[in-house]
């Protein structure tokens, strides 16, 4: 059986090491992307069945990046969770009206991540 797929964008290394060692110890395959342009180019190649996308990234801001993954026929479908630290007030709600499909502050709650990344690749099943 294949392992699921999914793309991390996230340009912070001590991060991309938390979702790396993570997520291939829960039997995932990773996608690393620490640019949105990167992000673009392996999403609409591989179209995982999830993408973690960090909000602030050194060439174009996540949402920037969540628009062209829209935007492009090979990856518009793909649900797409914001994973940042911008964790004030409203910001769940602001992220999720800008078309992310979820959401996730930093610092990452492990169970929660797993949880979150089982209910959008697995429908809930993990």
């Amino acid at each position: 059986m294949a392992r699921t797929q999914i793309l991390v964008v996230e340009d912070n290394d001590k991060n991309m090491k938390l979702f790396r060692d993570v997520l291939h110890a829960t039997g995932y395959q990773i996608l690393e992307a620490s640019t949105g342009g990167q992000a673009l180019a392996l999403a609409c190649e591989h179209r995982p069945a999830l993408v973690l996308m960090d909000i602030q990234l050194p060439d174009m801001d996540g949402l920037e990046v969540l628009g062209r993954l829209r935007a492009d026929e090979r990856s518009a479908a793909i649900p797409v969770l914001a994973v940042t630290a911008q964790a004030m007030r409203g910001d769940r709600e602001r992220f999720i009206a800008a078309g992310f499909d979820g959401y996730l502050s930093k610092p990452v709650d492990v169970d929660e991540l797993l949880a979150t990344i089982g209910w959008y690749c697995h429908g809930g099943d993990e």
